[in-house]
């Protein structure tokens, strides 16, 4: 008992850290970049006391960045964790599952044949890769589906391997009817470019990434009991079946929404709940929230990094979190070994 408390407050205590570092993050990032902003200048434009061109830079460029960066890494940390969770499987994740490139998918169309034509709103191309993401994992799980038998783990990576190869194909396909702006343009979302940057997107992020991390938060007692597997679970009267789909669209419609505005960030729900775990524990309680909370902070470090750092260009934030991430996560593959 005293250890499981001993858990818990170290749990909690770890998560107010993580809160507290991704505020530390924003405000150096609100005072970072090409255009220097002082840390008084900063607070005084935060209080109504700033010029125009103060009230621009912060309001206009750089909040909405940041308030992004945090979004799409909260969504990708959860949706990682709860993919790892209900496959029993540490390399779980909308990226190894195929669900990215559904997603990809989706959201090429929108740019050949939606926005092309200046008719799409700012909820279409969210909904739209929220669409490929779902018909993604909907075939992932049909393919993988044994009558009488429970869905393999191993099957259902296997599967989304082969399919995201499939949608690979037909995506340099269509990529063939591209002109020069929107080959652009996907080429810094595929790197994760945080393009989204705009408040008209984050006012349709932030309530879709917020309910559903609530709704997952909620479902962590959930996720403590299918972790055990799914005849423990069903022995202890819970529907897996029921929960098992609630769960797996909540993680769908987290990483769907969350790349579709922010660029193609599938890493970070790969390693996110590795580093979350690490520090937490597997209880999902203080996991999801942890899990979160460290995507959070890796995307909004890496973008601060990449507004900060001269790299000979403009290196989406994306290509920065692979860097700083894959050596951890190197380290993590030979540890486990």
């Amino acid at each position: 008992m005293i250890k499981q408390r001993y858990t818990v407050q170290r749990g909690i205590i770890v998560n107010v850290v993580l809160m507290v570092l991704i505020l530390m993050f924003a405000v150096i990032s609100m005072n970072s970049g090409k255009m220097n902003l002082s840390p008084l200048e900063v607070l005084n434009v935060l209080l109504g006391n700033g010029t125009d061109k103060q009230n621009l830079i912060l309001f206009d460029f750089r909040m909405p960045r940041i308030v992004l960066s945090i979004l799409v890494g909260l969504g990708m940390g959860a949706a990682g964790v709860v993919m790892q969770s209900l496959l029993r499987n540490d390399m779980a994740s909308p990226g190894t599952l195929g669900i990215s490139s559904g997603s990809g998918l989706f959201v090429l169309f929108f740019v050949v044949f939606i926005a092309s034509t200046g008719k799409s709103s700012f909820i279409a191309l969210p909904l739209l890769a929220f669409v490929g993401g779902l018909l993604a994992a909907g075939l992932i799980f049909l393919l993988s589906y044994r009558r009488g038998r429970n869905i393999s783990p191993i099957g259902l990576i296997l599967t989304g391997v082969a399919l995201g190869s499939g949608y690979g194909a037909l995506t340099t396909f269509l990529t063939l009817k591209l002109d020069d702006s929107q080959m652009n343009f996907m080429l810094h979302w595929l790197a994760g470019s945080l393009w989204g940057d705009d408040w008209r997107y984050i006012s349709v992020l932030a309530p879709w990434v917020l309910i559903l991390l609530g709704y997952i938060f909620y479902k962590a007692r959930m996720l403590n009991t299918l972790h055990l597997g799914n005849q423990t679970a069903e022995g202890l009267g819970l529907s897996v079946k029921r929960q098992f789909l609630g769960l797996s669209i909540a993680a769908v419609a987290l990483s769907s929404g969350s790349v579709a505005v922010g660029g193609s960030f599938f890493f970070v729900g790969l390693i996110a709940p590795h580093m979350a775990r690490k520090l937490v524990g597997p209880d999902h309680k203080l996991l999801v929230p942890a899990a979160s909370l460290t995507g959070g902070l890796v995307v909004v470090l890496a973008d601060t990094i990449t507004r900060t750092v001269s790299l000979g260009g403009d290196v989406p934030t994306g290509i920065v979190i692979t860097v700083i991430s894959v050596p951890y996560f190197l380290y993590l593959l030979a540890k486990a070994n």
